[in-house]
């Protein structure tokens, strides 16, 4: 079962490991923020259980701890951002700092960043731009090939994630996050670490069978070179060629557009940067509309939805609902995490000779 633990020991631990690897203590605060903020929101594939991931990353090396982001090239609403080959969480956070800058002066701010690794949950820096009173789009890359193209045996791209927040009135903020595979890799190591069955249509091999065994779904993904995770819609009856496309759209935004590696072109390699990218846009409403005019109409529309009628006992749901609900209950009960997954951050403090702070 689960062990519920208080959120400030969360925040507290992954802290302390990332420092413990060496990374400033400013950049460490930004990276577990937004490693615990995920998990807060109940997307627990994106949480503190990507530190196992991120340790044996830094133990390959590539990755410079202590980069600190800057513009490299810019204009009156955009601006290229080198992450100097550090975490994807300090520079994608400066980066939608940088496009909201922009876009209070031009209406619209855009900041492609490069040379990046893995930043977490894109939903974050979309609602950075809502915090803010607008609109934020993201979309990043990834550096490991897991998406299997329509009518392909091989996996040719990553989990390219696309996430969009608005700002609304009496109701939460829309915020959409998803993945343009079925499901991101990271929800394939949730179950992995629950023992618990993949859904069918999540992993194919090579044939295009579903893999439904958590361990051999986790070596279609992570090792073998056939199969991997379907894109969105699943199959071709089921239209998955429009999550082939999104995906690709999303790496053409966050990684073509400033320079960064296309896995399948450049695959990653031990000791060497990935060169992630990623892509932030902000826009602010009052340059279209009178203030609160935009927000006003959101929530009519969101109102209107939640009016559907449901064809069974649940409610209909909008975008960033669960992650509402689940940040409620996790805020008060403490975040859920698997034994396995505590088993593995008790061994990293092990070897990083700190504190273990997450049970009693």
């Amino acid at each position: 079962m689960p062990v519920e633990v208080p959120v400030d020991k969360v925040r507290q631990q992954a802290m302390r490991i990332l420092a413990a690897w060496g990374m400033p203590d400013d950049l460490a605060g930004i990276t577990a923020g937004v490693l615990v903020e995920a998990d807060l929101s109940g997307v627990d594939s994106h949480g503190v259980g990507l530190l196992p991931d991120y340790e044996r990353a830094v133990r390959a090396g590539g990755i410079d701890l202590a980069a600190r982001p800057r513009v490299v090239r810019e204009g009156p609403a955009v601006a290229l951002v080198d992450a100097g080959a550090g975490f994807g969480h300090p520079a994608a956070e400066f980066g939608m700092r940088t496009a909201i800058g922009r876009a209070r002066t031009n209406g619209v701010g855009i900041a492609a960043v490069r040379n990046s690794h893995h930043f977490g949950a894109a939903g974050h820096y979309a609602a950075m731009a809502v915090e803010r009173g607008m609109v934020g789009m993201v979309t990043s890359s990834a550096n490991e090939m897991c998406g299997v193209p329509t009518r392909g045996a091989q996996a040719r791209l990553a989990t390219n994630p696309i996430a969009f927040a608005a700002p609304a009135g009496h109701n939460p903020p829309f915020l959409l996050d998803m993945a343009t595979t079925t499901v991101a890799a990271n929800k394939v190591r949730v179950h992995h670490l629950t023992g618990s069955p993949v859904p069918p249509g999540w992993v194919v091999d090579g044939d295009g069978r579903s893999v439904e065994d958590p361990e051999a779904a986790r070596e279609h993904i992570h090792q073998l070179p056939a199969g991997g995770l379907t894109m969105l819609g699943g199959t071709a009856a089921m239209s998955d060629h429009k999550g082939y496309g999104l995906s690709m759209m999303a790496h053409l935004l966050a990684a073509t557009l400033g320079g960064g590696a296309f896995p399948a072109a450049d695959p990653m390699v031990p000791g060497r940067p990935d060169n992630i990218g990623h892509f932030l846009m902000a826009i602010d409403p009052t340059a279209f509309r009178p203030t609160g005019a935009f927000e006003s109409d959101v929530d009519s529309a969101v109102d209107e939805l939640r009016r559907t009628p449901a064809a069974g006992p649940d409610p209909v749901l909008v975008a960033g609902d669960p992650q509402e609900a689940a940040r409620r209950q996790r805020e008060s009960s403490g975040i859920p995490m698997p034994p396995a997954l505590l088993g593995q951050l008790k061994g990293i403090c092990g070897r990083a000779n700190i504190s273990y702070l997450l049970e009693d």
